[in-house]
């Protein structure tokens, strides 16, 4: 074995050089598409959702020029996507305003696309910016302060390093350390800040159960959020609220489109559920006055967006035989998004941010 693999570390530190350090995961041209499929990899109707969602809120701002910062941006595939979604929301707009709107333009005012919208985009990502990428996209590897609009992280905070808890033989929660190749072992009790995040949030009591400390993902989610100076921040990933954490904790690895062992070897995803419920109340703890924090399921939250997995009426076959089949494989795509057991289980939490007072 060599030095490296043998050098033994808590979960958060082995994490963070695994995914982000030299050579790591999260840093390699291909980016997270080359392993696995998101919500924003799986249809285009995703990235339309975000555009009405960002229409709604430039609705509440009174305003038509918004920011969008895309947290955890991956390859800029969703603020591509978004874009896209709001060109074709314009042209559609003028369409119909010259009294020529095609059957095209008239699927997208019907979908809700909004229009003369101009876009801000942000990209945060600790990946270099990809070749060819849209130049309206602003890339960073941290999010613009005093923006008004709203701040997107999908599949972000499951990826925000931290470490992990197990309760030893005595009763004792101890963090785990392990090694670049799997190897783990029992090390000191936790303690401090995290003893009390865990007394909290994820209580653990009998041996053998284990627990993922969710306070690093607390202070990332309210830093990004302090970001705005006025709109709405979501947070979109795999997770847990209280009343249901898993006994032994959710990490795990993704490679090549298949579940793998957590190996801290920088050869694939370390990921965890994330604490959301967690994540909102160390906003509100920081925001007195702000609105109460939102949490829905993804099903709830894209048929409140405008979308389902409704089949087509079957009479649309025989009047508009393309159309159906379009309509058809868009019902498919919504499916997959707001599936139980699947994406649609996803949680959404949503923290309306007011301008500043005084």
């Amino acid at each position: 074995m060599t030095d490296e693999t043998c050098q033994w570390q808590g979960w958060r530190e082995a994490t963070e050089r695994a995914l982000y350090g030299p050579g790591g995961f999260y840093l390699r041209p291909e980016g997270p598409a080359g392993h696995f499929r998101t919500s924003v990899h799986a249809s285009p109707l995703f990235a339309a959702a975000v555009a009405r969602l960002l229409g709604e809120v430039a609705e509440e701002l009174g305003t038509t020029e918004i920011a969008l910062v895309d947290v955890g941006a991956g390859r800029g595939e969703l603020l591509t996507g978004v874009l896209a979604a709001t060109d074709a929301g314009a042209g559609a707009a003028t369409d119909a305003g010259a009294g020529a709107a095609t059957d095209a333009g008239a699927g997208n005012a019907a979908g809700g696309l909004p229009g003369a919208l101009t876009v801000r985009a942000y990209a945060v990502e600790r990946a270099a910016r990809p070749a060819g990428l849209d130049p309206r996209i602003e890339w960073s590897d941290r999010p613009p302060r005093g923006v008004r609009g709203l701040l997107f992280a999908n599949e972000w905070l499951d990826n925000v390093p931290v470490d992990v808890a197990e309760v030893d033989a005595e009763g004792t929660a101890r963090y785990v350390e392990v090694r670049a190749d799997g190897t783990e072992r029992l090390a000191g009790p936790v303690s401090g800040a995290d003893a009390e995040w865990l007394a909290r949030w994820w209580p653990l009591r009998e041996p053998g159960t284990r627990a993922e400390i969710g306070r690093p993902r607390d202070e990332a989610w309210a830093a990004a959020v302090a970001c705005l100076a006025e709109g709405r921040a979501v947070a979109v990933d795999y997770a847990h609220v209280r009343a249901a954490r898993p006994p032994f904790g959710s990490l795990t690895g993704f490679r090549a489109g298949r579940e793998v062992p957590p190996v801290p070897d920088g050869d694939r995803d370390l990921t965890a559920h994330v604490a959301l419920d967690a994540c909102a109340e160390a906003v509100g703890a920081a925001s007195a006055g702000w609105p109460a924090a939102g949490l829905v399921t993804q099903r709830e939250a894209l048929r409140a967006l405008g979308v389902s997995g409704g089949r087509p009426p079957l009479s649309l076959a025989s009047t508009d035989p393309a159309g159906y089949v379009r309509a058809l494989s868009s019902a498919g795509e919504a499916a997959e998004l707001t599936a139980p057991g699947g994406l649609g289980d996803f949680l959404w939490l949503t923290q309306r941010v007011p301008a500043a007072t005084g």
